[in-house]
């Protein structure tokens, strides 16, 4: 089984950047736990601070793998073009965000890719990362 995860912009700075909302652990440091803990998927990683890097990374994997794990990051509210990448690949996506984006600002309640994706996870740290390698592996 192929899961693909890719981070939006500056989720590259995990474990420095607002660790009150975002927690201390760099991303780099949980993506090996969650290998190691599941050796038989194989689970590729991409980060990008640009949309449409991001965009041709969700349509290079959209017919090839089994599961998209996508946080947009702050381009969830405002990128119509994400969502419509989505919208046109068949790989299912599940949209996880680490903070609770329904208990910040309020522009962070509208999402572009939630009406896209399989599911979203939202508010349950890095733990929901796996939670959605779980939802695919179900």
């Amino acid at each position: 089984m192929k899961i693909a995860i890719i981070n939006g912009p500056n989720l590259n700075l995990l474990g420095k950047r607002e660790v009150d909302i975002y927690g201390g652990e760099p991303f780099d440091n949980f993506l090996k736990t969650l290998r190691e803990k599941y050796p038989g998927i194989e689970i590729s990683y991409f980060q990008s601070n640009v949309e449409g890097e991001l965009i041709n990374e969700i349509q290079r994997l959209g017919f090839s793998c089994d599961g998209i794990i996508l946080n947009p990051g702050g381009y969830t509210h405002t990128s119509v073009a994400i969502g419509d990448a989505i919208a046109a690949i068949i790989t299912p996506v599940v949209e996880v965000h680490i903070s609770n984006i329904f208990s910040r600002e309020e522009f962070r309640k509208l999402s572009h890719v939630s009406g896209k994706a399989k599911g979203v996870i939202s508010g349950l740290g890095l733990k929901g990362y796996e939670l959605a390698l779980e939802s695919f592996i179900k």
